[in-house]
């Protein structure tokens, strides 16, 4: 039974009587809700959502001290998640990301990072100046993939390392391979370590049986989520929440308010109070419609000769983890393709676009906004390649796409290396130097170099061969004079930002 109160929609309300009381203003925004802004703008979007992009006025509360509106909304938050406490983000996961670091570890501490860790929980740490101990997942070759981390994995890990108080995991990860949070929550609590889940890829768990159960369901600490990535928020638009005991709410509030604009999008926070409204009072039908279509575009791909689809029986096959059916990772190494040449052509032959590529696979994300024609048009499209295609090409299958990410110690903390004094080298010299960057291939953001890690000749090969083959590598920079770069082939080659000797 749906409590009434998860019906209300507190700051959207507020925020659609302000509009409508059609009061003056002499505030920001400039464009005076709308009047000012571009015709062609206004005249492609309409005019009514200028109305309702707001700044901090009574009416509306204040997210930096929330004490109306957007405090009733983030309780309301709280109580549908199972949270005792949740933000609202308007800078997406990244910053929560930040927020869960900065909030739990200080200057010099030790914190225990998966290495399938998105670029923006080294970024936490930078800014934090403590020092991560890596532990690995789990990696399938075959797939090319990072399966997740196993929980007797963490537990040896928290074993290793008694001084970090802290450990940070990403589950779901962009493949919708969940570990299993509650065996990792409770190796957590039998070694009094505060628990960060990354759970960007899963703001729906918690909202229908038949997904993994959710980070915050499983007792983490801090769980960030990303509310547009799969439900209905708007880009930028995450959540972040507390458990509490272990972590001070207080604390995370106080960091929130340095690392948040003190101008947010009240268009984002809206559609953070109507997304929980809609998951909380029908998500479980939605995502049950979802569910279904996305089974059984699996079972149609699997049929496709040369394609094939990770399904929840090879996951849990794996041990110990659980997949996100609503996610298809489609293999095309069967029929020649790269994922990233699979990416393209889908977009451009056949008007499809996936939510990543990889060496092997094409990831599709199914959400409650997909229909039947939309699914079908995939699996056509999917066809279509396989007729295309060159047919089994054994380089593309021997081409080693498993990172090579090592839980070696640090040459120095990466605080003091990415501000230390550098130079920049080209990618083929920086075998045995100490880099000063995070380097990573994105999507799915998983850093290949963090600062203070010194690169390996396999790392410089691994970089040159997924650049050459069309992946974005993140990281490098131009010698022309650009900031970043991807390696390919007939392209000057990038450099790397690594420690003066």
């Amino acid at each position: 039974m749906v409590p009434e109160r998860q019906f209300r929609t507190p700051l959207f309300d507020a925020m659609v009587s302000l509009a409508e009381a059609k009061k003056v203003s002499f505030h920001t925004p400039g464009h005076k809700s709308g009047k000012g802004i571009s015709t062609r703008f206004r005249k492609f979007v309409g005019r009514k959502i200028f109305t309702i992009d707001l700044t901090t006025l009574d009416e509306v509360d204040c997210l930096q001290k929330p004490v109306g509106v957007i405090k009733e909304a983030q309780e309301l938050a709280a109580e549908a998640h199972g949270a005792d406490r949740s933000f609202f983000l308007v800078n997406g996961t990244t910053v929560g990301n930040h927020a869960m670091i900065l909030s739990t570890v200080l200057p010099g501490d030790e914190v225990l990072v998966a290495r399938n860790a998105h670029k923006s929980i080294l970024a936490g740490i930078i800014l934090s100046g403590a020092t991560p101990r890596f532990f690995l997942p789990r990696f399938d070759a075959d797939l090319g993939i990072a399966v997740n981390v196993g929980v007797e994995a963490a537990r040896s890990a928290m074993r290793d390392h008694p001084r970090a108080r802290v450990v940070a995991v990403t589950s779901p990860n962009y493949y919708g391979i969940a570990a299993d949070m509650p065996g990792v929550a409770a190796a957590a609590r039998e070694h009094d370590r505060i628990l960060l889940v990354d759970e960007a890829h899963g703001p729906h768990l918690h909202f229908h049986p038949a997904l993994p159960p959710s980070a915050v369901d499983a007792g983490a600490d801090l769980t960030v989520q990303s509310t547009h990535k799969i439900v209905g928020g708007m880009t930028q638009a995450s959540m972040l929440h507390l458990r509490e005991g272990r972590v001070d709410g207080a604390r995370v509030a106080a960091v929130l308010q340095m690392l948040q604009s003190t101008s947010p999008s009240y268009i984002l926070m809206a559609s953070l109070d109507l997304a929980r409204m809609q998951m909380a009072t029908e998500g479980r039908k939605l995502l049950g419609k979802a569910i279904a279509l996305a089974e059984e575009a699996r079972h149609r791909i699997d049929g496709i000769d040369g394609v094939r689809c990770l399904g929840a029986g090879q996951v849990e096959a794996w041990g110990g983890f659980r997949l996100d059916v609503t996610k298809l990772t489609v293999s095309v190494k069967g029929i020649g393709l790269t994922g990233y040449a699979a990416s393209a052509l889908l977009n451009t032959e056949f008007g499809i676009q996936v939510e990543m590529a990889d060496l092997y696979n094409v990831l599709i994300i199914v959400s409650i906004g997909d229909r039947r024609d939309d699914l079908d048009r995939l699996v056509a499209g999917l066809e279509g390649l396989a007729r295309r295609a060159p047919g089994r090409d054994a380089r593309v299958a021997e081409i080693c796409a498993v990172p090579p990410v090592q839980e070696t110690e640090l040459a120095c903390p990466p605080r003091q290396a990415y501000f230390a004094p550098h130079a920049s080298v080209p990618l083929a010299q920086a075998a045995g130097r100490v880099s000063a960057d995070i380097v990573t291939i994105y999507p799915p953001g998983i850093p290949i170099l963090v600062p203070g890690e010194t690169v390996s000749r396999t790392a410089v090969e691994y970089l040159q061969s997924l650049g050459a083959r069309g992946a974005r590598i993140d990281g490098l920079r131009d010698p022309s004079g650009g900031s970043h770069d991807t390696v390919q082939t007939g392209v000057a080659e990038p450099h790397i930002r690594v420690l003066a000797r």
